[in-house]
Order: C-alpha cells, then structure tokens, then sequence
C-alpha cells in the first residue's frame, strides 16, 4: 500500500534516538528510518518501539533490514506498529511476496538502475529506492532511470545525498522522494540539527522550484 502523502517525500535513515526522532519530524521530514541490521547505525526493536509510541500522529515509520529472515521481518514490523518496511540485500521473488502479503508497505532499495528496469512492479514493491549503498557515485550511476517515463513505481533517491546536491537532484530529476543517512550526521546515527534542517529546507526547495514535472498524481496512494 502506497503512502498517502503529498509534495516531495523526505526520509531521514538511521535513527538511533527519541531526540533526532523528534527534531526530524519536527523540521518537515516525512519519515524516518530504524536499522535493524548490521550497521554502526543499529537499533534493538526495543529502542525503536519506545521511540514510534512517542512520535506524533501521522508520522511514517520505516524499518531497514538487510539479509533478514522474511518471518523476522514481519514480526517486528507488525510488532513495533511501524508503517512500512525498507528491504536491501537479495531476496527472493517468494520471500518478498511474503512479506508484502503481511505489512503495510514496501520499499525495496536495490544496487543499480538496471535492477529496476528488470524488476517485476506486481511483485508487492510499493517504492523502489535507488542506489542500497550510501554512495553518490552510486546515486549519480542510477540518475537517468529516474527519467524513465515509463516506470510505474515510484522512485526514492538515496546515496551519498546531503544540503548541497540534494537541490540537483530534486530539481532535475522526477524523484518521488529523498533518503539521507550520513549527509545530515555529526557521526554514525548521531544527527546534525544544522545539517538536517539545511537538507529539509532545500529538498523542499528544490521541489517547489523545479525543472521538470515530479508526477504525485501519477502515483497515487494504493
């Protein structure tokens, strides 16, 4: 089930504390990200349950597993009430419909460009995030499939993203929405007020500004 939000879609990933938590949502973020994996950014499914009960109404919560057991996932989606799940690493066509089958929504973040233009868009995918690494190189190697018109799901753009080039992308390219981790970080799953806010600010920005046609209407919720 897509969301059903409007203008530019901002997640923050690798939440770590009720504080950034809060200051995220509190600065216009759209959602924010718990890893579940193993990252520097890890967080107990404990930790995040204290930090969702205490976000504010209408908030989107979004738990990021990697390599992850199907059955795990569900259970501490459902379990911590969180609003949609981010899967990276290989999965399955049955393992994916599972879990599709069982939480809200899916947002399935793959390596490349290539992977999404050969990739079933009935396979329970609500959103596609591209590039999984928190690389710009990455990001800039995936660029032109944001353009594709012919794509039915949309696309989040992550990778290396931060204040400065978060405005370029948005404004050239018909993202669906932005994913920012170590762009806004003071250190690993610790956030930067200044950085945050600054990225926020211009990610909106550039979306009110810019150069071609971001297609919401296209994509409405399901």
């Amino acid at each position: 089930m897509r969301f059903n939000t409007e203008g530019l879609f901002i997640k923050v990933s690798g939440i770590t504390s009720e504080q950034d938590a809060l200051f995220c949502i509190g600065l216009g973020a759209t959602a924010v990200g718990f890893e579940f994996g193993p990252t520097p950014r890890r967080i107990s499914p404990n930790d995040a349950h204290d930090i969702v009960r205490r976000l504010p109404q209408g908030s989107l919560s979004i738990g990021v597993f990697h390599n992850e057991m199907p059955q795990r996932i569900v259970e501490i989606v459902n379990t911590l009430g969180l609003s949609g799940v981010q899967i990276e690493g290989p999965m399955t066509r049955t393992s994916l419909s599972y879990v599709a089958e069982r939480v809200n929504t899916v947002i399935r973040a793959l390596p490349s460009g290539a992977e999404v233009l050969n990739s079933d868009p009935l396979e329970g995918v609500d959103y596609f995030l591209l590039p999984e690494s928190d690389d710009l190189d990455a990001l800039n190697a995936c660029l032109q499939v944001f353009q594709d018109a012919t794509l039915r799901t949309p696309l989040i753009a992550s990778g290396g993203l931060d204040s400065s080039n978060v405005v370029e992308v948005v404004q050239n390219y018909p993202v669906w929405g932005v994913d920012v981790r170590a762009g806004v970080e003071l250190e690993p799953g610790v956030k930067d007020p200044v950085l945050l806010g600054e990225f926020i600010a211009n990610a909106r920005w550039a979306y009110d500004n810019a150069y071609v046609a971001h297609h919401h209407d296209e994509w409405p919720s399901i």
